[in-house]
This record gives C-alpha cells, sequence and structure tokens, in this order.
C-alpha cells in the first residue's frame, strides 16, 4: 500500500515558515531520491516489527484506512523544528526531549496529558534562564506507543506468550488473547493521538502556558521539594528577572508571546505500516514527503542498520530526524548512517541522541563526536541518560538510579565542552504523575518504595520531582559552564 497524493500543508505559516532569513529556500527542499517511496521499505528486513498478525488482510485494510485520515501535524510545523533545531545545533538554543516511555490507553486522560506538558514548561524555565537560551520543547508524546522488545517472547510460570509491544500492537496483560497483535488498535492510537494533540495545541496557545502560570508552578515545587534551598537562589533570580520585566512593561498584555508557547512531538519511528499510512507529499513543495505522525521522529539504537527498513523509510520523510547513538556504534557507522538520512548536511535535520551509560559515556561520546567535527557535519547532540542506566531492583522491577541519570547528563555536557562541541539537549523518559519508578532523588525514593507507585507500561521513568530536580541540577551544570 502507497499514499502520495499530495496535502495542503500551508495553513498560510508554512510558506513563510519554509524560507530562512534571507527568503532563500533550506537546504532540505530537494526532491526525494527516485528510487525512494513511502513503500519502499517494505523490501529491506524490519526488525522489532510484529509479524504474526493473525489476519494479514485486516492490517492491509488499517492502513488503507489511516492513508485517508487527515495529517496529525502539518508540513510547515516540522520545518519551523528543523529551523529551531538548527539554532540548537548552532548553540543559540538548548532541546529539553521528554515524556513517557510509552503512551498508553489505560492512562489516557486530560490530566495526564496536562500535568506532562506543565512539567516540560517547569523545566524549561530553569534550563532557560541558566543557558540564556531559548528552550525548543519536544515531548515524546501523541504517538509514542509501539516499543523495541529484548526478546519476541515473554514467560511466566509454565506460560510463554508473545512479549508486550506497546498498545498500539498488544495488550499489556499476561494473557493470550491481549497479546495477540490487532491492527485495530492502530486506530485507537491514531484517534488518542489526534485528541492528545488537540489538547496540546490549546495549553500551547490558550494562556495556560503564560510564563506566569509557569513560574508560580516552580516556585511551589522549590517550597516542596527536601532540596529545595539549593534551588531557591536560582528561582529567586527568576522572580527578580520577571520583576524586572514588568516594570519594563513586558507583560503578557505588551508581549503576547509571554503567554504562549511552541511545543513539538515526536516518536520513535518503529511500527512503518503506521508510518507510511500517515506520509503525505506536501502539496505546496511537490517531491517532499512529510510522515504526519508527528513534528519528529527517530530511529533506536536496534533498529539503526543503513540497509534495514527503518532506515530506508526515514530517509526519504522530510522531518527533523533523531538517532539514537550506543556504545555498539562505530563512527563509520554513524557517518554512513549520515551519508544516507542527510546528504545534504542541512541544519537541524539530524539530532544525535546519545544512551551510552553513566560508566561508558566519556569512552564512547568522544570518538563520535571527532569523526562528525572531522566529517564537517552540522548536528544537534543530545543525551539520553535513561537508556543506558536500567537496572532491576531486588523485587525484579526495572528501575533506574537517580544519580546515575544525573551523572551522565553531566558527563555528557563535560565531554562536549572538553571536545569543542555544544551540549545541545536532553532527552528524557518522565512524567507528571507522582510515581515510583525510578530510585533516588531529593524524595529518597528506595528500591522498597516502588511498588507502591510503580505504574509504567515498559520502561521506569522519573516523576515530577524528580524530573525538575534533574532540570535544576542540568541548569546549574550550564550556567556554571556559561559563567566560565
Amino acid at each position: 500500500m502507497t499514499h502520495s497524493d499530495p496535502i495542503d500543508a500551508g495553513i498560510g505559516h508554512d510558506l513563510r515558515d519554509a524560507q530562512d532569513g534571507d527568503g532563500a529556500r533550506t537546504s532540505d527542499s530537494a526532491a526525494v531520491a527516485a528510487d525512494w517511496s513511502p513503500a519502499s521499505w517494505r523490501a529491506r528486513p524490519a526488525l522489532h516489527m510484529p509479524t504474526d498478525y493473525p489476519d494479514p488482510k485486516r492490517v492491509e485494510a488499517v492502513e488503507r484506512e489511516l492513508s485517508a485520515y487527515p495529517p496529525l501535524v502539518f508540513a510547515g510545523e516540522a520545518r519551523r523544528l528543523t529551523q529551531r533545531l538548527a539554532d540548537v545545533a548552532a548553540g543559540k538554543a538548548f532541546l529539553l526531549q521528554g515524556g513517557d516511555c510509552a503512551e498508553s490507553f489505560k492512562e489516557f486522560h486530560p490530566n495526564n496529558i496536562r500535568d506532562s506538558f506543565r512539567l516540560i514548561l517547569q523545566m524549561a524555565v530553569a534550563l532557560t534562564f541558566a543557558a540564556g537560551k531559548p528552550v525548543v520543547k519536544v515531548g515524546r508524546i501523541a504517538g509514542q506507543f509501539a516499543k523495541p522488545r529484548s526478546a519476541p517472547t515473554e514467560t511466566q510460570g509454565d506460560a510463554t506468550l508473545p512479549s508486550y509491544r506497546g498498545d498500539n500492537i498488544n495488550g499489556m496483560e499476561f494473557d493470550a488473547a491481549a497479546r495477540r497483535p490487532d491492527p485495530d488498535r492502530l486506530l485507537r492510537a491514531y484517534a488518542q493521538s489526534a485528541s492528545t494533540l488537540n489538547l496540546l495545541r490549546a495549553f500551547s496557545q490558550g494562556g495556560y502556558a503564560s510564563l506566569g502560570n509557569v513560574h508560580r508552578w516552580m516556585l511551589s515545587f522549590v517550597d516542596r521539594s527536601p532540596a529545595g534551598e539549593r534551588y531557591a537562589a536560582l528561582a529567586t533570580r527568576i522572580s527578580e528577572a520577571m520583576t524586572f520585566m514588568a516594570a519594563c512593561g513586558v507583560t503578557p498584555e505588551t508581549a503576547p508571546s509571554l503567554d504562549q508557547t511552541e511545543f513539538y512531538t515526536s516518536h520513535e519511528a518503529l511500527l512503518l505500516g503506521y508510518e507510511q499510512a500517515l506520509t503525505r507529499e506536501d502539496s505546496t513543495r511537490p517531491g517532499e514527503f512529510y510522515d504526519t505522525s508527528a513534528h519528529m521522529i527517530w530511529i533506536g539504537d536496534r533498529t539503526r542498520q543503513p540497509d534495514h527498513a527503518h532506515v530506508e523509510f526515514c530517509r526519504g520523510v522530510r522531518n527533523p530526524l533523531g538517532i539514537k547513538c550506543g556504545p555498539s556504534l562505530d563512527p563509520d557507522d554513524l557517518v554512513r548512517l549520515l551519508d544516507l538520512l542527510n546528504p545534504s548536511d542541512a541544519p537541524g535535520r539530524i539530532t544525535l541522541i546519545a544512551r551510552f551509560g553513566a560508566d561508558k559515556v566519556e569512552a564512547g561520546l568522544p570518538k563520535l563526536i571527532r569523526r562528525i567535527q572531522a566529517e564537517g557535519r552540522t548536528v544537534v547532540w543530545s543525551s539520553d541518560p535513561m537508556h543506558g542506566n536500567t537496572e532491576t531492583s531486588e523485587a525484579g522491577l526495572k528501575t533506574r538510579r537517580f544519580e546515575r541519570i544525573l551523572a551522565e547528563a553531566g558527563r555528557f555536557i563535560d565531554v562536549c565542552r572538553a571536545e569543542n562541541a555544544h551540549a545541545g539537549g536532553v532527552h528524557l523518559e518522565m512524567t507528571g504523575q507522582d510515581v515510583t519508578e525510578c530510585t533516588g532523588g531529593a524524595e529518597q525514593i528506595t528500591d522498597a518504595d516502588l511498588t507502591s507507585r510503580y505504574r509504567t507500561h515498559c520502561d521506569p521513568r522519573l516523576n515530577n520531582e524528580q524530573a525538575l530536580e534533574l532540570a535544576f541540577l542540568i541548569a546549574e551544570k550550564l550556567g556554571a559552564n556559561r559563567a566560565a
């Protein structure tokens, strides 16, 4: 199944956003290669995708139905994010990317969406003030359902069933019927993503994201945090800056941007049938295709083989792309990926998301940075301090220790500075909910506390207090580097 009908990606601002400061088109505007189509990935090996749907014809029918649905995002929005990420690559901005490990149908609720959105805004204020740069806010939301798994099956007692792969594929319950892949879940995932995006747009443009609101939320965190005294100085400086701005007449009434914010969505492009079904040709730029399931998509550490399906699909869509970079990534292979995914070296097109582990980042990251610099490539360097630091608690639950997450983020910043590269961002699995999935932090969550509010459908997430604490600590590090 292919879908190449042009769509109206315009909505007024797209053509303006498609131009750089001189009015010229950005360097990623060339048409895709003649040997690529939204379906060309189907001729390549595809890892970590279900192959055991009971009714393949129903899968095809669902994909055809999705291909006729409206896009979730617009081409101009994706182009604007590429421009924002170009600023990050140039050291003029910072990327904050975060959200759920895997979204679920069960926890779909407006309050959960609101809390995650609010958490990102609070973190962004601290990072903006400390770094002295705008923060590009990208959520792992409105599409982050499917997850690669280390094993295709799971055994409990005497029973072995297919692994849980995400709510858009099968159910989490350890039951044969629930674990059977169901293509109709894709329709529900699309509907939930559309509803989530609708609410996020309302929050970001309707006054909820007012800087005054965000500042009050941040002060509340400082007041209740056991480590609040450490963060009080930064919070006070932000308060003084806002008071000064108001005295100068810079208020939401005189500067409407203080009442709004830009917010973008992202997810791993894992289930390629879904991604293909939502890929559209931009009617304002014939020959350019966008995956309209999200503004930004990324390729995981397990699916970045240059000759496989996921790289093949991503090389033809014009969305900004992330590439997870772990200890197994050879610098030569990374250059090969960039040759395929960004041959014109368009700024903002590629974000390299480093996920090594706290004890491996200093050995693994420098060789990648040096090779990229030697090749003269333009990328965003971002740290994922979550995925390399997963361990199992005594109770058998997957968890992550806050101090190791903080250590990897800090060492990432130090390595980038030592290599004369810009530490451009952080990529976190986190939630606005009060869960107990990662140990440590100012709340001093222990292994014994994990079972009290352990709710993740896949990997452990930082809770709202831990994520805010991490943001303040990273802000301290960025502020110290800025002063130096």
